[in-house]
């Protein structure tokens, strides 16, 4: 049977997430698990199928909450998001957020990237694509960003802020609009994972 192909997400994918938002519960979610599979999950899986060729397999991910340590018990998250290689998809009643790259470091690969912002070839070239993604309309993010230079690395460091940066991830935001239900959705997260590639390939070549 062939396969429908992504044409971005309907309105009612929008308004299940206004609704989730207002009752989060196993009831609402229950009454409308038919408009989570067909207007969102189904529409996600079609996208990363499309963009597996270019950017690798893609996984969504589970749309349940782990509440065992969190005080707000609510069981279900309010997007739907996925991960497509070393990039990252994610839409809610309010946006869609495309970008990649080295959010959560653990703290031997946290150790890596650090030494190579250090590395005056490698840091430097790193300077250069956030100058470039920052030019064009990315935000540079991570986990967490220290107040102060890591232990053992001065005060004064040429990319002190980079190495302030628990990891390096880049993204974009889009609000909501008409355009989520066209092809339009397509094309803004391929720009976006398009633009991440300089990143990932830095991240591929010295911190991997």
């Amino acid at each position: 049977m062939e396969t429908m192909p992504f044409s971005g997400w309907p309105i009612e994918a929008v308004e299940f997430y206004e609704g989730l938002r207002a009752d989060n519960s196993k009831v609402y979610w229950q009454d409308h698990r038919d408009v989570y599979e067909r207007c969102v999950r189904g529409p996600m899986e079609r996208l990363l199928s499309e963009l597996a060729d270019e950017f690798g397999p893609g996984k969504i991910f589970r749309p349940y909450r782990d509440v065992r340590f969190s005080a707000d018990k609510s069981p279900y998250k309010t997007n739907c998001a996925a991960q497509i290689g070393r990039g990252y998809v994610s839409f809610d009643a309010d946006e869609l957020f495309a970008g990649g790259g080295l959010y959560m470091p653990d703290t031997t690969t946290l150790q890596r990237y650090r030494a190579a912002v250090d590395n005056e070839r490698s840091g430097a070239r790193l300077a250069e694509i956030v100058a470039e993604l920052r030019g064009s309309g990315y935000e540079i993010m991570a986990h967490d960003v220290l107040k102060t230079a890591p232990r053992g690395y001065p005060k004064d460091h040429p990319r002190i802020d980079l190495l302030r940066h628990k990891g390096i991830a880049m993204m974009k935001k889009w609000p909501v609009g008409p355009w989520l239900g066209t092809a339009t959705a397509k094309k803004r997260v391929v720009s976006a994972l398009r633009a991440g590639a300089p990143l990932d390939e830095w991240l591929t070549r010295y911190v991997d």
